[in-house]
């Protein structure tokens, strides 16, 4: 089942189910008006959902209309929780090797995981706003997934059937302003700006072969400015899955239906920065810092610039057809002035 949240000028939007091809859509308030609701009273409501879903694929349903992406909100506008993992450790190996530092070992066994703000996601056609390009300011193409409630201490297998949907995420970073909040000892804040989520969110099975062992085995596609910049596999070299994710966030608390898990940057294992790209034949990059670990570790300093405005960023999901999955996100780096 593939859902989404439409802006009408309300803060959390209408909810809509949408086709499978991203084609057509139609309105279920009678249903679930808000993204929201449904996950609240999922065990309700996800059947009917299903069977409106299953109509729309048919050609059967009636009242259906034409799906726009550039008129969706992130299918959560906002969200009771925002907890960012950081699965995959090749990431954090090139950031430790790229200050000659080493990975403590409890990385590989004990998940990372920061809170983000989850009060004003923005949608996925909407630009990336800063005041500053002296921020540093990164995307992060990453896979992340909704919940529903779960108990604190849930086992795996618990958290596992708690996840609900699937979706990408652009987790936006100001990478200048990192180091001085990370030196204060107190995590990230302002050196997080607000995430945007793809148009669409689907359900695990959606996904079929490519979801397995609580990972998606398919390629996530980066552009910068129209042009090809990483195609990484989200399924590979992925440390911690979701439901070891899920189960980290979950260890101290419940988590309420909502609440949102990321993967962190995907990041597949490569040999060196001339071989690493996609122009070399590499499988690329789902972040600007990673090209410039590279370089510091073969040239001894950065030399590609972070996003300056008026780039551009597109990320997205193909299945084995060619087809995009979660539909895209594709945002441009904007002054807030021009808000």
């Amino acid at each position: 089942m593939k859902l989404a949240t439409l802006k009408d000028g309300s803060r959390d939007g209408r909810l809509v189910v949408v086709s499978r091809d991203l084609s057509r859509y139609q309105h279920v308030p009678k249903i679930a008006a808000t993204m929201q609701h449904a996950l609240d009273n999922w065990d309700l409501v996800a059947p009917r959902l299903e069977q409106i879903y299953a109509g729309l694929n048919s050609g059967e349903a009636l009242d259906t209309q034409p799906f726009d992406q550039r008129c969706c909100h992130s299918p959560l506008p906002r969200a009771y929780q925002w907890a960012d993992g950081s699965a995959y450790i090749n990431h954090v190996e090139l950031v430790r090797k790229a200050r000659n530092a080493e990975v403590p070992a409890s990385f590989y066994s004990d998940p990372l995981m920061y809170q983000g703000g989850s009060d004003s996601f923005i949608g996925p056609y909407d630009p990336v706003y800063a005041l500053s390009e002296d921020w540093g300011i990164d995307l992060e193409a990453e896979v992340a997934v909704i919940t529903g409630d779960v108990r604190m201490g849930a086992s795996l297998d618990d958290c596992a059937s708690a996840i609900r949907l699937v979706l990408l995420v652009n987790d936006v970073s100001l990478r200048n302003l990192i180091p001085n909040e990370l030196a204060k000892g107190f995590g990230f804040f302002q050196s997080k700006a607000a995430s945007a989520f793809s148009p669409v969110a689907v359900t695990p099975d959606e996904l079929g072969e490519h979801w397995e062992s609580c990972k998606v085995h398919l390629p996530l596609l980066v552009e910068l400015n129209h042009k090809p910049f990483g195609k990484p596999n989200a399924g590979e070299d992925m440390t911690f899955n979701f439901a070891q994710l899920v189960a980290h966030a979950a260890s101290t608390r419940e988590l309420a239906a909502g609440t949102i898990i990321g993967s962190g940057t995907v990041s597949n294992k490569q040999g060196s920065l001339h071989g690493s790209s996609i122009e070399n034949g590499g499988v690329g990059y789902c972040c600007l810092a990673e090209v410039r670990m590279y370089e510091t570790i073969e040239t001894g300093k950065p030399l590609t610039s972070y996003l300056q405005f008026g780039d551009t960023v597109r990320i997205e999901m193909h299945d084995a057809a060619g087809r995009s999955i979660f539909g895209a996100i594709e945002q441009t780096v904007t002054h807030y002035s021009e808000r």
